[in-house]
């Protein structure tokens, strides 16, 4: 399977891998990578910046929302191979590090399975190492609060919930905001389209997740890049708040 990589906006690409998206951050000759996808999504990972006219060796820094598999998947590929830096959220480097994993247990799928697309999501996670043991050795917490010094200049912003240290990114020059799983537009296992949070077997702390949809919408911006879904054009401070009205 082939990535589909869009251009979303000047220097901005949205990657759609096997079920989970990343985001390619393009300046001169470097790119930042936001989320890295499964481990099996490496193929598609390197052919994505083969695609923008990048390579891996030309990633200034992999900047990883949460560190569940789907979005953690090559992060330490990079960095052992490339001695490519790894950020994260200073509450989310241990999770990196699998110190502790707050990632939906085969106990909640099983209890969810009679729920439509539950079945096929989870066999496709399996299969793509949804289960792999894939800790970052060296994660780093963001090096400074603001704009980070890296293509794109995104700017962190933690929305906890989804995990203790989830953080999205703010690119308020382009108004661009990448959400990771604090916003979806999309997901396998949901039966709706547009702005929501994630179905609940995926929240560590639900009311948290809930709060930082307030945290998403304070953000000027009308372009949402979420790690599940396509890419949504409009008001963000509209689609988080859309997502919390269908969530209460």
């Amino acid at each position: 399977m082939r990535a589909d990589v869009r251009q979303v906006t000047d220097g901005i690409h949205l990657v759609h891998g096997s079920d989970t998206n990343w985001v390619i951050l393009s300046e001169g000759d470097e790119v930042t990578l936001v989320d890295t996808g499964y481990l099996g999504d490496r193929e598609q990972l390197l052919a994505s910046l083969t695609a923008v006219g990048s390579a891996p060796e030309a990633v200034a820094a992999v900047l990883i929302t949460h560190a569940h598999n789907d979005h953690l998947g090559s992060a330490e590929f990079l960095r052992d191979t490339y001695d490519t830096p790894v950020y994260l959220h200073e509450a989310e480097v241990p999770h990196a590090r699998r110190e502790f994993l707050h990632q939906v247990t085969v106990g909640q799928i099983a209890r969810n399975g009679w729920r439509p697309g539950v079945l096929p999501w989870a066999l496709h996670a399996l299969r793509s190492g949804g289960t792999a043991d894939v800790p970052v050795s060296a994660p780093e917490p963001f090096p400074t609060t603001g704009p980070l010094d890296l293509p794109g200049r995104p700017v962190p912003v933690h929305t906890p919930g989804h995990t203790d240290g989830h953080a999205a990114f703010h690119l308020p020059h382009l108004g661009v905001v990448v959400s990771g799983d604090a916003l979806a537009t999309g997901h396998p296992t949901s039966r709706i389209q547009g702005p929501q949070l994630l179905p609940d077997m995926f929240q560590h702390e639900r009311a948290r997740a809930l709060a930082s949809l307030d945290v998403l919408a304070a953000l000027d911006g009308d372009l949402l890049l979420p790690g599940h879904g396509p890419a949504l054009r409009g008001p963000v401070r509209e689609a988080a708040l859309r997502a919390k009205e269908r969530a209460l």
